[in-house]
């Protein structure tokens, strides 16, 4: 079986999205799962998937097996208060991101930021058609939990690991809210969760992350 990351699901210039590379995988590995990224994701190449792995050459890009989450989501942040908090990132190194890109207008523009009195960050996200499918809700509960660690605005942190559980897809022109918070850190490693609310509050994926801060 075949996979090939297009550009346009980039998260660094060169590389695929985190998130959507894992989502990638998770469609053929099940459904909740376990990512772990081991090179970054080429675009517009080939990669061989052997029941586990994927595989660029002899390179291995990413490996998944199905893992159930201990992940407990915190209260929902309403609509509005995400929409308030949300702050595009003008000083990230991957202003192009797919997911928390700036510069992207063909993007999720899913811009996390501080909910005020809460130790978590928020974003709202309103999907269109051609982006409700469970790959694109693993994208959803990627970059927020870079955003939760911390990290940003002194460093940078980039995604190791991602295991999630897709409960619904949301509907085209849902209002949607995702949130992120930490779970601790250990050196240079940060853990991080993160959960996709739908319009009526319920949870429609949650996820647990672990974000490195290169050498």
């Amino acid at each position: 079986m075949e996979v090939v990351i297009a550009r346009r699901f980039r998260g660094p210039r060169d590389s695929g999205n985190g998130g959507y590379t894992c989502g990638a995988l998770a469609d053929l590995v099940g459904n909740p799962a376990e990512v772990t990224l081991r090179a970054p994701p080429p675009l517009d190449r080939v990669l061989r998937y052997d029941g586990e792995r994927l595989w660029d050459g002899d390179t291995v890009v990413a490996e998944g097996h199905c893992a159930e989450l201990d992940v407990e989501p915190p209260q929902a942040v309403s609509f509005d208060d995400a929409v308030q908090a949300a702050t595009p990132d003008l000083g990230s190194p991957f202003p192009e991101c797919f997911v928390c890109g700036h510069a992207r207008t063909d993007g999720l523009r899913i811009f996390a930021g501080r909910v005020p009195g809460r130790d978590v960050v928020a974003a709202s996200w309103i999907p269109v058609e051609s982006l409700v499918e469970p790959r694109f809700v693993w994208a959803a509960l990627d970059c927020p939990g870079a955003y939760a660690t911390g990290v940003p605005g002194r460093g940078t942190v980039v995604l190791g690991r991602l295991a999630a559980d897709v409960r619904r897809v949301p509907r085209a022109g849902e209002r949607c809210v995702v949130v992120g918070w930490s779970l601790g850190d250990e050196g240079r490693k940060h853990h991080a969760g993160t959960a996709l609310f739908g319009e009526t509050g319920d949870v429609l994926g949650v996820g647990r992350a672990l974000w490195i801060e290169p050498k």
